[in-house]
């Protein structure tokens, strides 16, 4: 059995900081490396979902960063995205 995927605010707040100091591009190019890393034969179950957290992560703190360049307000749009996180768990 697959533990859920958990997204960590303190973790996409830490990204989406990398992404606006750096360039989405350096998070892109990660989460296709460790998407490559998925298809190791030999990864146990946990490898598989820590780098499954991760990429996750990255991705939430792509979408924040999007909603921040539309002009939410870097915390307004933490709590959105966590929000829809938390909202779609309970569904």
């Amino acid at each position: 059995m697959t533990k859920q995927k958990i997204m960590k605010l303190p973790v996409i707040k830490h990204l989406t900081t990398f992404i606006e100091e750096n360039d989405q591009d350096y998070v892109l190019e990660t989460i296709e490396t460790l998407e490559a890393l998925t298809e190791v034969p030999s990864l146990k179950d946990e490898e598989l979902d820590v780098i499954g957290e991760l990429i996750s992560n990255m991705y939430g703190a792509i979408e924040v960063s999007k909603m921040m360049k539309e002009g939410t307000p870097k915390k307004e749009a933490l709590n959105n995205f966590m929000q829809r996180v938390l909202g779609s768990i309970d569904n």
